[in-house]
């Protein structure tokens, strides 16, 4: 039924203006009762359930940030049986983000291109929705995905980057550090390990107990991967998230002129699976084996999440697909999961 609503209705809306009235349709999902039949027929198997960064986690399965900017839909998309939910990316200054139109379709690739830009409520409107989540929604697994404001220069991104933490740490069972976004000016230089390291510990103690994880691009060389895969376990970090969208346009079927169209921005999707499974094993085999591993990029089914898994991943997110496949696409990954008789090999 869905992509048959797809093909007719949906992808003749604007891309955002679709994302947002679907995030509505998730809003309602997630309040009683109707999150509770929903629940009855997308909460995850038992045997699903992995203990990860202190937390148990009722699938290996989650939405990676970008899709809930401002922890709107957190308690609907639990409801529609992923794992965790990673808001944000979430800034220190409310922001509106990049010019529209920032959101394309590749469809015949299933894949997106954006420059959203951070668009963002801020850290305090997200600390006030964390903190009423926390008192209704105990039990969901909420990763907060932390950037920075466009407005701070690229040498005072410390500081905001702490200032983020301070506020949404506490309310966060684990914090993401976002410097891997194509779509923010001087972002992704934040990756060089002589810069990464002091904002990684300045965050890392800001953050206290909550565990830290960064998150970086596929773009990067495999010796850089491995530089800040090892970075990130010496500066006591509980893991790391592999990996953002990418600037390649390489291997794509949509026709170029499209492309071209939709311009700069970070590329997601189908297009993306060969290079995340590289990108994934390049940091496994430079981390401790229980090192935390979050793997994003080219997820489709449950086959692509189980190869994840089997790759090294501890868990697993997607987003993309989301568009393309229906809201009930997190329960079909899971019994996918189940039917193939364990979610780990």
């Amino acid at each position: 039924m869905y992509p048959l609503l797809f093909r007719a209705v949906l992808s003749r809306f604007d891309p955002e203006f679709a994302h947002h009235a679907g995030m509505a349709v998730i809003r309602a999902v997630g309040v009683p009762p109707l999150s509770w039949a929903t629940r009855a027929m997308t909460r995850p198997d038992p045997s699903l359930r992995v203990e990860a960064l202190g937390l148990t986690f009722p699938s290996p399965f989650g939405i990676a940030a970008g899709f809930d900017k401002n922890a709107v839909g957190v308690r609907g998309l639990a409801a529609l049986g992923f794992g965790h939910v990673e808001v944000g990316t979430i800034t220190a200054i409310p922001q509106d983000g990049n010019p529209k139109p920032r959101l394309f379709r590749l469809i015949a690739d299933r894949a997106v291109i954006n420059r959203m830009g951070f668009n963002n409520r801020g850290a305090d409107a997200a600390a006030r929705r964390l903190a009423r989540l926390r008192r209704g929604a105990p039990d969901t697994v909420i990763g907060v995905n932390i950037g920075k404001s466009r407005v701070v220069d690229v040498e005072d991104a410390t500081a905001d980057y702490v200032a983020s933490a301070t506020r949404l740490a506490p309310l966060a069972d684990y914090l993401a550090v976002n410097v891997s976004s194509p779509n923010t000016p001087g972002l992704r230089g934040l990756q060089a390990v002589e810069t990464l390291a002091p904002l990684l510990r300045a965050v890392r103690d800001a953050s206290g107990s909550t565990p830290l994880l960064v998150k970086i691009a596929p773009d990067l060389a495999d010796d850089e991967i491995t530089a800040i895969a090892q970075l990130a376990v010496s500066e006591g970090l509980a893991g790391i998230i592999a990996h953002n969208t990418t600037i390649s346009r390489d291997g794509l079927v949509t026709d170029a002129a499209t492309v071209e169209a939709a311009g700069a921005g970070g590329l997601s999707g189908a297009p993306l699976k060969r290079r995340s499974l590289e990108v994934l094993r390049v940091v496994r085999s430079a981390v401790p084996e229980d090192f935390c591993v979050i793997a994003v990029g080219g997820v489709e089914t449950a086959a692509d999440v189980q190869e994840r898994l089997d790759a090294g991943a501890t868990l697993v997110q997607g987003y993309t697909a989301f568009l393309y496949r229906g809201p009930f696409w997190g329960r079909e990954i899971n019994r996918g999961l189940v039917s193939r008789g364990t979610a780990r090999a």
